[in-house]
């Protein structure tokens, strides 16, 4: 079982990236439009992988994973940014994707990062 948290502010992005990992495998999704609502959803139900933007309308990506991150523990974190020069990548478990979606990319980052 593969729960996905996408961490998005615009709802047809979230929307194309549920249907991307969903066909890559993910299990179940939670979607959060902002820092307090991606934290919020990941302490009702722990990810087991995010996929983030980095800037959102009231927070950001990284602040709300590194959060999620202090108090669940290691989780592999895939970032879906325009603004890649705004994302620090601090893990091995982490990677950064540009926008717009390349498809193919996403899912194969998906597939290398998800737990089995």
């Amino acid at each position: 079982m593969c729960h996905v948290l996408v961490i998005e502010d615009d709802f047809l992005i979230a929307d194309h990236i549920i249907q991307l990992i969903e066909r890559a495998g993910g299990t179940s999704f939670d979607q959060a439009a902002s820092q307090d609502e991606a934290i919020d959803a990941a302490r009702l139900r722990p990810p087991s992988i995010i996929m983030s933007d980095v800037n959102l309308s009231a927070g950001t990506g990284p602040a709300a994973v590194e959060a999620i991150i202090l108090e669940h523990g290691p989780t592999p974190v895939i970032f879906v940014t325009g603004t890649r020069e705004a994302c620090h990548v601090s893990r091995p478990s982490m990677i950064v994707l540009d926008k717009p979606i390349n498809e193919q990319a996403l899912i194969a980052a998906f597939q290398s990062l998800a737990p089995a």
